[in-house]
């Protein structure tokens, strides 16, 4: 008798949606690999499934990453102020062993570093994880031998983040499996894996959503509490599920992944604010005082500026802009002629933080992939966006590289770094414009046109919506679509096929 595993299908799930079939780019891209996949294969037959390609994929675009790496493993940053960024391969690890007091023992949030900065200015989680690599490296041998091997061990342990990411967003929508694929091949992912420690919490993040897809809210509640334990974005999720379960008036649901949040948090930050208050609130102060930085917007109109805004402006604007696109992203879940996905509100809010910051660092574009992945698996719409990552990528080290080459100017001047910074800005703003479009118009959506309606929604997937406003509350029985895609149902709990 087979096992789960060898059975192709179970009478009761839908066939797997075979990019190859519904998508140009990837059927030409498949032509690497022997070309789309025929109609009479028989897929998850053998121990090559899905998610295990797609895991493996991902650890191999990791370790692809860590060669890119390699020129400065093996010096550029030890030696010469610029040599790390022309080779573009910049990380803040090996250099936050000694520069935060890890390679001295001191324990971070209770122990005063020496320098400009009071303690560690990353949030506890996080904290933690850096602790606990710093246990594991040998401390034997020259400080670059103990800085080399932190970064190894770090990268290990982010290894197994970047798989964990893969298959969770390979698991989320049940009949898209090859959806993370766009998660594994995005080449801005494997080149910023490793400069700090975000994917810890992009891991825990990807793991709560799969959660919420198999409607367990509280597991969901209590991940994204870890997740927003170790980074502050993730907490913007809840805000995409308040509009979404107001919709559909899923309360109980939305309380139990608000109570989950918060207990989880509290337990990993509680006993660092009661016992070293000044270390914990660090990570605050710091996002709070931080001058506009690098990759903003708000950073073009400070160096074009005779008299730039100061911090406290910027963070009142900032503030102010965020709250706007809050406020649209509700007035557009409450309108849409369908209740938007969750995925596709997730990306909206996190991208809308992104936009606004005062800062975006390179590895800010991991918090967007595995969102983006779900939200519009389209390979012409996420290679577009990540062709502007990429750019970005290498302007920001360029531009280091010309700011620390002395007389030299060796690099991006500030004009090419502006430039470096537009094309990171319109390619998020063009993923979003694809998104919100995807929202006025569900027939659009590539995961609606399959007869789907929200397969990461869990409770909200084919709930009735109750609370809608605006010409969304008396809408045609029936989407518009296209002759030959589906015809799916918004109202009601049935997504039919138009064929049937």
């Amino acid at each position: 008798m087979p096992s789960a595993e060898t059975t192709p299908m179970s009478a009761h799930e839908p066939d797997q949606v075979r990019p190859t079939r519904e998508d140009k780019v990837a059927a030409h891209g498949s032509e690497l690999i022997g070309g789309p996949i025929g109609r009479r294969a028989l897929l998850g037959t053998s121990w090559w499934t899905p998610v295990r390609i797609i895991a493996l994929v991902a650890i191999g675009m990791f370790a692809l990453g860590l060669v890119q790496k390699a020129p400065c493993y093996n010096g550029a940053w030890f030696f010469g102020a610029s040599s790390q960024y022309t080779h573009a391969c910049y990380s803040d690890i090996p250099h936050l062993y000694q520069g935060r007091g890890f390679a001295d023992g001191l324990v971070p949030y209770f122990d005063k570093l020496p320098g400009d900065m009071q303690y560690l200015e990353y949030p506890v989680l996080t904290g933690v994880f850096m602790e606990v690599a710093s246990w594991l490296t040998s401390d034997s041998g020259s400080i670059q031998d103990q800085e080399q091997w932190y970064w190894m061990v770090n990268a290990g342990m982010l290894m197994v983040c970047a798989a964990v990411i893969a298959v969770c967003v390979t698991r989320t929508h049940r009949r898209r499996p090859w959806d993370g694929l766009l998660v594994a091949l995005a080449p801005a992912f494997a080149l910023t894996a490793t400069i700090n420690w975000d994917l810890l919490a992009v891991a825990l993040t990807a793991a709560a959503m799969l959660m919420w897809s198999r409607g367990r809210s509280l597991a969901f509640g209590i991940l994204l509490g870890l997740a927003t334990a170790a980074k502050l974005y993730p907490v913007f999720l809840l805000g995409a599920l308040f509009v979404l379960c107001w919709r559909a008036a899923r309360w109980r649901d939305f309380g139990r992944a608000l109570g989950g949040t918060a207990l989880a948090w509290l337990v990993v930050n509680l006993p660092v604010m009661l016992l070293a208050w000044d270390g914990w609130s660090q990570f605050y102060r710091f996002s709070h005082d931080r001058a506009v930085d690098f990759g903003s917007f708000w950073l073009i109109l400070a160096q074009n500026s005779t008299d730039p805004l100061s911090t406290d402006t910027v963070n009142t604007f900032a503030t102010l802009l965020m709250l706007l696109c809050c406020a649209g992203v509700a007035v557009l879940t409450l309108t849409a002629p369908r209740r938007p996905r969750f995925a596709q509100l997730a990306f909206l809010i996190v991208a809308a933080f992104i936009l606004t910051n005062k800062v975006y660092s390179p590895q800010y574009v991991l918090w967007l992939v595995p969102l983006a992945a779900l939200a519009r698996p389209r390979w012409r719409d996420i290679l577009i966006w990540q062709a502007c990552e990429v750019a970005y990528f290498l302007g920001i080290w360029m531009y280091l590289a010309y700011t620390t080459s002395g007389d030299a100017h060796k690099g991006l001047p500030t004009d090419g770094y502006h430039w470096a910074i537009g094309l990171h800005l319109l390619g998020t703003l063009y993923l979003v414009a694809v998104v919100v479009r995807d929202i006025l118009m569900p027939e659009r959506d590539p995961v609606r046109q399959g007869g789907e309606d929200d397969p990461s929604g869990g409770v909200l997937d084919r709930a009735e919506d109750v609370h809608v406003y605006g010409a969304a509350a008396h809408p045609p029985r029936h989407a518009a679509h296209d002759e030959e895609g589906p015809q799916v149902a918004w109202r009601g709990r049935e997504a039919v096929d138009g064929s049937l």
